[in-house]
């Protein structure tokens, strides 16, 4: 790799911070052939591709980029966030909380506590209850005894045996997490988002929930997500123009594969609601 890689990989980072998204990929691939493995245009690269939606192009080069020479700590704890994230978008939740949580236990930051915070909403929603029900009824391989005990209650109980059991352990780790995120960084407005997502989608308590949608809408008020559920309510109480409003204001941010709803589906939520008599 010789001088003329890295200065079109600057090239490529300038491209980037001026929107030329497809124009940086172009150039960072031709700086990869050529030899480059810079931490800083690995996870540049990585950002841009996975806002692109190649979530299996993005995994797979994290991977063979994750020893890239002069990573520093908070450079491999992003592009761990950033392999969990191509994960959950592939259908692998469960592998990507394994992988943030295997972060969290050794120090947790806020980038984790905002990622896994978040994942575990995903993995608890309400939503997915049939299903984890039905996965944890099938029969099981034998588990490890070393695993057990490390997945044992803090009071050295058993684990839950039931998938009953099992679901309501993994809720209520998802809202103590979520807690204990928010008293991390009770400012942070992901983390307070998550919170809020919690008790709408997990807990399935709307009322506990608007709180700290308030709280992380005052933090960040063109947050994507906060906008879209403090929408609910205003449709829940028949206003649709301030639901309408909101939609509008998070249709304008810049979405990324850990928001709720993807740009499509709000806008077609406003077109919807708008052509509503």
């Amino acid at each position: 790799m010789g001088l003329g890689t890295m200065f079109k990989a600057n090239k490529a980072y300038k491209a980037q911070k001026n929107g030329n998204n497809q124009e940086a990929i172009r150039l960072y691939e031709e700086c990869f052939a050529e030899g480059l493995e810079d931490a800083r245009y690995v996870l540049a690269y990585a950002v841009l591709i996975i806002r692109d939606g190649q979530y299996q192009k993005a995994k797979d080069f994290l991977v063979k980029h994750q020893k890239a020479p002069g990573m520093t700590a908070d450079q491999k704890t992003s592009l761990i966030v950033d392999y969990a994230a191509c994960c959950f978008r592939l259908g692998e939740l469960d592998k990507a909380v394994r992988k943030l949580e295997e972060l969290y236990r050794k120090n947790a930051n806020g980038l984790i506590y905002q990622t896994l915070g978040y994942l575990y909403v995903e993995q608890f929603d309400a939503r997915r209850k049939a299903d984890f029900l039905a996965r944890e009824a099938e029969p099981q391989e034998p588990q490890d005894p070393a695993l057990a005990q490390l997945e044992a209650g803090e009071e050295g109980k058993p684990a839950p045996q039931t998938p009953e059991e099992k679901w309501e352990a993994g809720r209520q780790k998802a809202l103590k997490f979520n807690q204990e995120a928010v008293e991390y960084d009770d400012e942070d407005p992901i983390c307070l988002d998550n919170l809020g997502q919690t008790w709408y989608r997990v807990m399935e308590d709307k009322a506990e929930a608007k709180p700290w949608f308030d709280k992380a809408h005052a933090a960040k008020p063109e947050q994507i997500d906060t906008l879209y559920f403090l929408s609910r309510y205003d449709l829940d109480q028949g206003d649709r123009a301030a639901a309408i409003q909101k939609l509008e204001s998070a249709a304008e941010g810049r979405f990324s594969p850990l928001n709720y709803c993807t740009k499509d589906q709000v806008e077609a939520e406003i077109r919807a609601l708008k052509e509503a008599k």
